[in-house]
C-alpha cells in the first residue's frame, strides 16, 4: 500500500522540505517569534542545516518545550515507564486536551528519557496552510483524512491502519493517537469504537492475535489548567445557539495558539503498560467483534480515568458544580475564590454577541470536574 499522502517525512526528504519552509515567510516569522534572541538570517542558516527529524526535535523543539515547561507549568512530569519495555513500539491511546500540547509534551519527555519521539496522529482540517502540512509531517506526524464520503471514508480508514501496524510492525516506532476524533471538550473522556474498529481493518487474525501486535497502552495526559476552556465554552454556546455552527479553520489555529503559549500549571502524563490481558479476557468474554470491540472501549476508558492526577481545582469545580462541599476540607476557601476569579476572567475573554455568563461558567465547571467524576466512577 503506498502511504505517500498521509506519512512523515523520511530523513532523506527533510533538507528539501527545509529549504520550502525557510523560504515560507509565515513559517519563518513563527520561528522568528519563539526564538526572537535569534536574528532571521541566522535562524534560516541553522535551519538549512537541519538533516533530520530527530535533528530538528533536538535543536528547535526540545528547547523551545523546555522553555515552555520552565514558563507555561509547574512542571511536566512522567509515571509509569517501569510499566513498558523501552524496546518495544507502543501504540499510546490517549485523552485528548489540547490540538498541539498533548503530544508534543509527550515527545518532550521521551527525548528525556532516552526514548525515541513517537509518530503523530493528526487530522487534516488543522492542516489550514502548506507549510503546517509540511512542519507536521516534518515532526513525525501522520495524517488521518476527515469529511469524506462513505466509501472514501472506508479506504481512508484500511490505509491508516495499515500504516499504523507498519510504524509498529515494520518501523518499531511507537505512536501516539488520540482515544476519540477531535478534543473531548468537556473532558468526559470515551474512546470511539470506531478508532478502535479502524485499527483492526489491517489484519485478517482473530480479535486477541489482530490488536496484540500493536502494542495498545492506554495514556493519561492531566493539566491542571487547560487554558484553551473559554474556546471550549465559546463553541458550546455557539452550538447551542446554532445547530448548524461549524469551526473555521482560523478558530482551529486559534486553538493552536492559545493552547501552546497558554499557562497549564502541573502536567501529568501517566502509562500503564499494555492492555494485551485484557485482549485475551475480551477473547473469552465475547465473541463477536461488535462486543469486543465495546469491551475493549471501556478497559481503555478505565486505565485513563484510574491514572488521572486529581488536582485541588478539580474538587472546587465539582463542589461548584453540584452546589455541595463535599470536598471542602481539602482546599482553602483562598483556593475556591481564586479558582473562581479565574473563570470569571476566561469567560470575560469569550467575544460573542449574547454571552451567556452562566451557561459558559457550567460548561467550564464540567471540564474540570468530569476527570474527578470519572475517576471516582472507576
Amino acid at each position: 500500500m503506498n502511504f505517500d499522502d498521509i506519512r512523515f517525512y523520511a530523513d532523506a526528504e527533510i533538507p528539501e522540505v527545509m529549504e520550502r519552509l525557510v523560504g515560507n515567510k509565515q513559517f519563518v516569522n513563527l520561528l522568528s517569534t519563539l526564538f526572537p534572541l535569534v536574528p532571521k538570517d541566522i535562524l534560516k542558516e541553522q535551519l538549512l542545516t537541519v538533516v533530520s527529524t530527530d535533528d530538528f526535535q533536538r535543536r528547535f523543539a526540545y528547547p523551545f518545550l523546555k522553555d515552555l515547561e520552565a514558563n507555561k507549568t509547574k512542571g511536566v512530569d512522567f509515571y509509569g515507564l517501569d510499566s513498558i519495555d523501552r524496546t518495544k513500539p507502543y501504540l499510546y491511546i490517549s485523552n485528548h486536551r489540547d490540538i498541539t500540547i498533548d503530544s508534543v509534551f509527550l515527545c518532550l519527555l521521551m527525548i528525556e528519557n532516552k526514548m525515541n519521539t513517537v509518530g503523530i496522529a493528526i487530522g487534516d482540517n488543522l492542516l489550514i496552510y502548506p507549510w503546517i502540512e509540511d512542519f507536521v509531517r516534518l515532526n513525525r506526524s501522520f495524517i488521518v483524512k476527515r469529511g469524506l464520503n462513505v466509501r472514501q471514508a472506508l479506504e481512508a480508514s484500511q490505509k491508516l491502519s495499515a500504516y499504523i501496524r507498519y510504524l509498529i510492525k515494520g518501523d518499531s516506532r511507537s505512536i501516539w493517537i488520540a482515544q476519540r476524533e477531535g478534543r473531548s471538550k468537556d473532558s468526559n473522556d470515551r474512546t470511539q469504537d470506531g478508532l478502535l474498529r479502524m485499527l483492526t481493518l489491517s489484519s485478517e487474525k482473530g480479535f486477541y492475535d489482530n490488536l496484540s501486535e500493536l502494542n495498545i497502552c492506554p495514556l493519561t495526559i492531566s493539566y491542571e489548567y487547560d487554558p484553551t476552556d473559554y474556546l471550549k465554552a465559546k463553541e458550546y454556546q455557539l452550538k447551542r445557539d446554532n445547530p448548524e455552527y461549524k469551526k473555521r479553520p482560523e478558530d482551529d489555529l486559534e486553538n493552536m495558539q492559545v493552547g501552546i503559549m497558554g499557562y497549564r500549571g502541573k502536567v501529568d502524563y501517566r502509562i500503564s503498560g499494555d492492555i494485551n490481558d485484557s485482549l485475551k479476557n475480551i477473547t473469552e468474554e465475547a465473541s463477536g467483534l461488535k462486543e469486543q470491540i465495546s469491551l475493549l472501549a471501556k478497559v481503555i476508558d478505565r486505565k485513563i480515568h484510574s491514572n488521572y492526577t486529581i488536582f485541588k481545582v478539580n474538587k472546587i469545580a465539582y463542589d461548584l458544580l453540584k452546589g455541595e462541599k463535599r470536598f471542602a476540607g481539602e482546599y482553602t476557601d483562598t483556593e475556591r475564590f481564586d479558582f473562581e476569579h479565574y473563570i470569571s476572567k476566561q469567560i470575560a475573554k469569550v467575544d460573542i454577541e449574547n454571552r451567556d455568563s452562566f451557561f459558559l461558567r457550567t460548561k467550564m465547571l464540567e471540564m474540570y470536574a468530569n476527570p474527578l467524576l470519572n475517576y471516582m466512577n472507576v
